[in-house]
């Protein structure tokens, strides 16, 4: 329930900001798009750490900055983007989690040369609309959202080499760094962090130390309107 009332809070927020950046003299907007290399961190059922690879995904979307103060912006924005994970033993065995994502960041640009600096922080947080995860005979399964499943039912899927259960919202805290140029086209380094697990609790068990994390970081290219 917290988390969704965070959804909701940040959902609006970020509307509202939007909405108020239509008044703000000085205010821009863009779209970005770009390519993510995403991984899943944590410990699984046996409190052994995951040893997972990267995968590599992609995001596409459209944020508002909106001046605060002198070379200070507030960036809100939504995005749609794909996360998971590979095993590292055998490239079938991947989790592909698909996302709609508020992050909201606080920029700096100062003048750089011809163009603009972009240093940025701030958190985000996600909705999880779809994915699909596969076992090393290449057979796949749809991704199920839910925040509880019991183990009944999680016991075939992990005997078949499964995980498809997945709690359906995700936050966490964004970095980045790049250059805008004069002409308005941009690149960006991202950087992120997931700070709540992603997978879901498995009832009726005595011992359930599994913690699913999302990380990963990202490359991307822009441009302001």
């Amino acid at each position: 329930m917290k988390t969704k009332a965070l959804l909701l809070a940040m959902t609006t927020t970020a509307f509202a900001l939007s909405a108020k950046a239509q008044e703000t003299p000085g205010t821009t907007f863009g779209i970005r798009a770009g390519v993510n290399f995403q991984n899943i961190n944590g410990r699984d059922l046996f409190d052994e750490k995951l040893d997972n690879k990267i995968k590599t995904g992609f995001h596409v979307g459209v944020n508002a900055e909106i001046p605060i103060a002198t070379e200070f912006y507030l960036r809100p924005g939504v995005l749609f983007t794909t996360k998971g994970a590979k095993s590292k033993d055998d490239d079938d065995i991947k989790v592909n989690l698909s996302y709609i994502e508020v992050p909201i960041n606080f920029l700096y640009k100062p003048e750089l040369g011809m163009g603009k600096l972009l240093l940025g922080i701030g958190p985000y947080i996600a909705f999880g609309i779809g994915g699909k995860v596969s076992n090393a005979d290449g057979k796949e399964t749809d991704v199920e959202f839910t925040k509880e499943v019991s183990a009944q039912n999680f016991s075939p899927a992990a005997a078949l080499g499964y995980y498809p259960y997945f709690k359906r919202f995700d936050a966490g805290g964004n970095l980045l760094v790049g250059y805008e140029f004069s002409n308005n086209f941009s690149v960006q380094l991202n950087a992120q962090l997931g700070m709540i697990n992603i997978n879901s609790d498995i009832k009726d068990l005595s011992s359930d130390n599994t913690k699913f994390k999302n990380t990963g970081f990202g490359v991307s290219v822009g441009y302001r309107f």
